[in-house]
C-alpha cells in the first residue's frame, strides 16, 4: 500500500512502557478507543471496563490504547516498570498501556495534538478535559468520534459505536 495514502495517525510513535518504540501503523485495520489514563483518578476503575471491551471485541480488529497522564490534578504519579504493575495487578490489563505523555497543551504528545485537532484528524476539535477521555478512531485511521471521562467504556454509547465499525 502506498504509504501517502495511509492516514496521518499511522505516521505516529510512541514508546511503551519499557521504552520501546511503537509506530501505531502497527494497527493499521483495526478499530481503536484511545484513552488517557491515570492511576490516582475517581475514573480509575474505567480500566477494569476498558479491559472487558478489549476482550469483548479484540479478536474481531479492535484495540485499546491506553495512554497514562499526569496533565489533570497530578493523579499519575507512576511511570514504567510501576505503572505496568499497577495496571497487571489491580485491573490484569491485557491491552496496551504506553509510557506517560502530555495529553493537552502545547507539551501534548503529537498524537494528541492530532485527535484533538480538526484542521489535522478533519473531524474533532476537542482536547481532554480531564483523564479518561476517549477517541474512536475506526478502520482506516479517521478520527470518528470521542466521549468524555463520565461515559463508561462499556457504556451501550461506546459499544454502539464500536459495533459499527467492526
Amino acid at each position: 500500500m502506498n504509504q501517502t495514502l495511509l492516514s496521518p495517525i499511522y505516521a505516529y510513535t510512541v514508546q511503551t512502557l519499557e521504552g520501546t518504540t511503537v509506530s501505531l501503523s502497527e494497527y493499521q485495520n483495526k478499530v481503536l478507543l484511545i484513552v488517557n489514563t491515570a492511576s490516582e483518578c475517581g475514573f480509575t476503575p474505567q480500566y477494569q471496563q476498558l479491559e472487558e471491551l478489549y476482550k469483548l471485541y479484540s479478536d474481531k480488529g479492535f484495540a485499546v490504547l491506553a495512554f497514562p497522564s499526569n496533565d489533570f490534578g497530578r493523579q499519575e504519579p507512576l511511570q514504567g516498570q510501576a505503572l505496568q504493575s499497577f495496571c497487571s495487578l489491580h485491573f490484569r490489563t491485557t491491552f496496551p498501556v504506553f509510557d506517560r505523555v502530555h495529553v493537552k497543551g502545547p507539551m501534548a504528545h503529537p498524537l494528541f495534538q492530532f485527535l484533538s485537532n480538526r484542521n489535522q484528524n478533519g473531524t474533532i476539535g476537542i482536547a481532554p478535559k480531564w483523564n479518561f477521555h476517549k477517541y474512536l478512531v475506526d478502520r482506516n485511521g479517521k478520527v470518528v468520534d470521542y466521549f468524555f471521562p463520565f461515559t463508561k467504556p462499556t457504556s451501550p454509547s461506546i459499544k454502539k459505536a464500536i459495533e459499527k465499525l467492526l
